[in-house]
């Protein structure tokens, strides 16, 4: 076990990344990650589950943001939208791991571990969110919508963590 005093909680300098170390470290790991949930949606919320048509995948955050309806009047340029917006969101989520990082490593939380707390918040924030903007969204208190959007959250943030510990291991 770790002994733990005020030392150890303090935060220095040396803990926070420079913005762009972040940002440098931050967005690649986060697009990954989004690449990670959309093969983790395509396989099991399309294929095995049948939840939405795989080309729907792109689409999908106009839908859960703006509405069904306004996705549909897009057409194609929803998924062009909802692929800007999936990625962006992925990338930020991505730099702010990216923030936070240095202070789990230095109090030697694994990535991983780290990763799974990042999950939750994200899934969290991101459907709160989601919830306060639009009402065309699943029924956020099904045990199914939930579990499926914990798992989807973890297959997005395990690969950014690891990648963001990659980047940054100098």
């Amino acid at each position: 076990m770790i002994p733990i005093n005020g030392d150890a909680l303090k935060m220095t300098r040396q803990d926070l990344p420079s913005l762009s170390a972040a940002v440098a470290a931050g967005v690649p790991s986060g697009l990954i990650g989004g690449a990670c949930i959309w093969i983790y949606e395509a396989v099991v919320w399309a294929q095995a589950q049948h939840l939405l048509p795989l080309a729907g995948i792109p689409s999908n955050a106009i839908g859960l943001i703006f509405g069904k309806a306004v996705q549909a009047a897009l057409g194609p340029f929803a998924m062009i939208l909802g692929t800007g917006v999936h990625f962006t969101f992925a990338a930020l989520w991505g730099v702010g791991f990216a923030l936070i990082w240095p202070t789990m490593r230095r109090r030697r939380v694994e990535a991983t571990l780290a990763a799974l707390a990042w999950a939750v918040i994200a899934w969290v924030v991101m459907h709160a969110a989601i919830s306060l903007v639009s009402s065309s969204h699943p029924n956020y208190l099904d045990p199914n919508i939930v579990i499926g959007g914990l798992m989807s959250h973890i297959i997005f943030t395990v690969p950014m963590a690891l990648e963001v510990k990659r980047r940054m291991a100098g």
